[in-house]
């Protein structure tokens, strides 16, 4: 039977995963980067490259999220997860897997990309909260095509101190 507070822990593992993706569609690099623990995070997301601390993954984030040409953004990112099955290792220790529905508009290559995924997390306690210590992203297949010359993309508004 599980307790009050295994059901607190495993919720407090989906708002930060929540967190982790609404951070990356909104293109807050500071609150991408809170999601994870301070130091040595192990991150395997594939094509996109492995790193053993979220500082470099950061770095990727806010030159591809963050760059603008004629005052826009060039890629526009959709993160839906779902499917969480979240299992507590110990008080401060747990993993997860997610699936993700994922969508990218680049502007620069004028493309969309769809693609289906499987994250594969390890949670960890620190200072009192549950922060991602490793994670690793298998994408199960993607679809890119070119943007149709007529399609019209209207940027809306986006939640960072960076943009």
């Amino acid at each position: 039977m599980t307790t009050d507070s295994e059901h607190d822990h495993v919720a407090a593992i989906g708002r930060l995963k929540y967190r982790y993706w609404r951070a990356s569609d909104a293109k807050d690099a500071d609150a991408f980067r809170g999601c994870f623990v301070r130091a040595g995070a192990r991150i395997d997301y594939g094509p996109m490259g492995t790193f053993d601390d979220a500082d470099a993954l950061t770095d990727i984030f806010r030159r591809v999220a963050l760059h603008k040409v004629d005052g826009r953004f060039a890629v526009m990112d959709m993160h839906h997860g779902m499917h969480p099955d979240i299992a507590l290792t110990s008080e401060t220790t747990a993993t997860g897997r997610w699936s993700l529905r994922f969508r990218q508009v680049n502007l620069l290559d004028r493309t969309e990309t769809v693609m289906l995924g499987e994250y594969d997390d390890e949670y960890v306690v620190e200072d009192g909260e549950w922060k991602i210590a490793a994670s690793k992203l298998t994408e199960r297949w993607r679809m890119r095509q070119p943007l149709s010359p007529d399609v019209e993309i209207t940027e809306g508004t986006f939640g960072t101190a960076d943009g």
